[in-house]
């Protein structure tokens, strides 16, 4: 069975194939982001452009995305969070973690994706980076030979530690 790039659980034909060969829409700004990772994994970087808002097509390199999406090997897409972008809005936003291997080194994109009806039709309008955020303890760090913290009297490696 050969299942959609994009993590949906169905097939590529059934899921994302139609909408990068344009013979439907995309219904939400989800199913379009969804569709836009699949056609990097797929290398359809035809569809990449058509997807944009048309503002930005002038500066998309075509290129540079084919030699991208080739180049990459697309491992899965990781959907954290929307906010709007269903079938009855104008707008919305994806945030999406897309994670790939170039050249044997694996990473990961973590962006804000921005979608609009334009003509009716969601486009892919802009993106934004998101910075891994700093882990901040609200207590000290607990040494695999400090006493553990639930009070068991044995050290930490030897109780809530040891895994």
């Amino acid at each position: 069975m050969n299942l959609c790039p994009c993590g949906s659980d169905l097939t590529y034909a059934e899921c994302c194939e139609p909408i990068i060969k344009n013979t439907r829409k995309a219904k939400t700004a989800l199913e379009l982001m969804r569709a836009r990772y699949s056609a990097y994994a797929k290398v359809e970087t035809d569809f990449i452009k058509s997807s944009l808002h048309p503002s930005k097509q002038a500066s998309h390199d075509d290129k540079e995305t084919y030699l991208w999406a080739a180049k990459s090997e697309w491992n899965r897409l990781e959907i954290i969070e929307t906010d709007k972008g269903g079938e009855t809005d104008d707008t919305g936003t994806v945030e999406f973690i897309a994670y790939y291997t170039v050249k044997g080194d694996r990473t990961r994109h973590h962006e804000l994706a921005t979608f609009v009806r334009h003509d009716g039709e969601w486009v892919f309008e802009d993106g934004e980076g998101i910075k891994p955020q700093q882990v901040v303890r609200s207590e000290p760090k607990v040494g695999r030979n400090d006493p553990c913290p639930c009070n068991s009297g044995k050290k930490f490696k030897k109780c809530c530690g040891a895994a």
